[in-house]
């Protein structure tokens, strides 16, 4: 019988799953620091957005936008894979849930990852195609974004997702770290520390949004 390919194995859609993780988290940290030009005021934001657009003559951003969504595409259909074989490996629950070895993180990673699929197509609605937004104006990100986070449903939604995201995000990268070779122990203690750092600065960072619109720091 022929072996199957490097990427129809299970190790090979790991490693796709954590590459494909590695460019979203790198776009994650981009977008949380262009965000950060809301605390400049209007004109900052708005500017940023527009040379967004203006990239490459207007084709920077759909290059981006098609990177993303061929990482998402793969990040997701990776994890839906391994969850199958999973559940195919072990088709009846153990007994007895063992938790001591495990964390929130990891029990939640698929919850959590089916949460933050939905933020995400929500976050679209809301701050790029406008349907889901009160008021939104066409290239007015910063009266976007302020008028979005001062509803409360809006803010409250964002702030279950970005927990959610800083679980994963804690989790997924020392699960990275290991499915890409570094499994010493020395190596697993550090990529836990560092997910646990990237998780909080990627979730405090994005939190600190609405509720700085809700307490009246941004205006």
């Amino acid at each position: 019988m022929a072996r199957p390919s490097f990427l129809l194995s299970t190790i090979g859609r790991k490693a796709a799953m954590a590459v494909s993780g590695i460019l979203l988290v790198g776009f994650i940290l981009a977008h949380l620091a262009g965000n950060l030009q809301v605390f400049l005021g209007p004109q900052a934001l708005n500017e940023y957005a527009a040379w967004l657009r203006a990239l490459l003559h207007g084709a920077g951003i759909w290059i981006l936008r098609a990177g993303l969504l061929a990482a998402a595409v793969v990040h997701v259909l990776t994890a839906w894979s391994l969850t199958r074989a999973s559940h195919a490996a072990r088709p009846h629950d153990y007994h007895r849930l063992a938790n001591d070895a495990s964390t929130a993180a990891s029990r939640t990673m698929r919850w959590g990852g089916v949460t933050i699929l939905l933020f995400v197509v929500y976050h679209l609605m809301h701050f790029t195609w406008g349907n889901a937004h009160p008021d939104f104006i066409h290239g007015d990100v910063y009266h976007n974004f302020v008028t979005g986070f001062r509803q409360v449903p809006a803010s409250l939604v964002y702030i279950v997702a970005n927990v959610a995201l800083g679980l994963h995000l804690y989790h997924g990268t020392w699960s990275a770290a290991r499915t890409l070779g570094l499994s010493h122990p020395g190596h697993t203690r550090t990529a836990k520390i560092a997910g646990a750092g990237l998780g909080l600065i990627v979730a405090a960072g994005n939190i600190m949004f609405p509720i700085a619109v809700l307490a009246g720091i941004i205006r």
